[in-house]
Formats: structure tokens, C-alpha cells, sequence
């Protein structure tokens, strides 16, 4: 078999409709677009959901499609393996935790999570510990204190 012999399999291969090529085509006059109206002109695409002017079902059921909870608190999260980087019995604020390198910045509150596990105790202040982490600081005899946010931007 040569390449110039190949050819797609029948039925694959279908010509594209002509319409508007005269009434002996069975395409003509109204080109299968029925008379007047919206669809019928040039250039009209109806968008995905359009129900002619009815209140479209996506926009009726907002359950269905989810929401954006506008009072949602955005975290730093900061995982308790990470904390191991200071020594023993120090302080860890969330100062500190930007100058370390560990949380980019100070304008969203911190979260401890219990990724990980802690090696010696520490004095760990943040805005917002897990139960689990909490728990792990505490059971290697560190501390825990919940301070409040002051956002800062930076």
C-alpha cells in the first residue's frame, strides 16, 4: 500500500451544506432558517443558558451553581513542622513568622495547622490555632495564645 492509495473511511467524510444556492437545491430561499424573526438573521448567536427573555434557570436556582461568601476570612496558613526552624522556649509571633521567611506577609491572620510535628516546646503566638495543633504544641510542653489581627498591608 502507497501513501498516493490511502483514503478516509466511507461516511467520514462529509461536504459541507450549501444553502442559498436557489430553490433546486432544497436550500434555498429561507436557507433553513425558517421566516423572519431572531434567528433567522445574519451574524445572531443565542448565549449558552438564553431562554428568550425568561429568567434563565441558572440564575433562578443559585443553590445549584454555588456562591462567594463575601464575609470569608482568608489565612495564612502556617504548618507546626515549620515552627521547628526556632529554638527552644522562644517566642513565636506572627512577626517573627515574616521575618523567618515562613509567612509572606501580615495582611491576612495566621492559622497554625498540624502538618508535620514539633520537637521542643515553644511560646507560639498566632490569630487562629487548629485543635490538632494545639494539641501537638501543648503535648511537646509548648504554649499556646490566640492574639487578635490588626491587618497591616505590606
Amino acid at each position: 500500500m502507497r501513501q498516493d492509495e490511502l483514503s478516509p473511511a466511507p461516511g467520514s467524510k462529509q461536504s459541507r451544506k450549501r444553502v442559498g444556492r436557489g430553490d433546486g437545491s432544497g436550500h434555498g430561499t429561507y436557507s433553513g432558517r425558517g421566516c423572519k424573526g431572531q434567528k433567522s438573521r445574519s451574524g445572531y448567536k443565542m448565549s449558552r443558558g438564553f431562554e428568550g427573555g425568561q429568567l434563565p434557570l441558572i440564575k433562578r436556582l443559585p443553590r445549584k451553581r454555588g456562591f462567594v461568601n463575601i464575609f470569608r476570612t482568608e489565612y495564612s496558613t502556617v504548618n507546626i513542622s515549620k515552627l521547628n526552624m526556632f529554638e527552644a522556649g522562644s517566642e513565636v509571633t506572627p512577626e517573627r513568622l515574616v521575618a523567618a521567611g515562613v509567612v509572606k506577609s501580615l495582611r491576612h491572620p495566621i492559622k497554625v495547622l498540624a502538618e508535620g510535628d514539633i520537637n521542643h516546646p515553644l511560646l507560639v503566638k498566632a490569630n487562629k490555632f487548629s485543635a490538632a495543633a494545639k494539641a501537638k504544641i501543648e503535648a511537646a510542653g509548648g504554649t499556646v495564645e490566640e492574639v487578635g489581627h490588626a491587618a497591616k498591608t505590606g
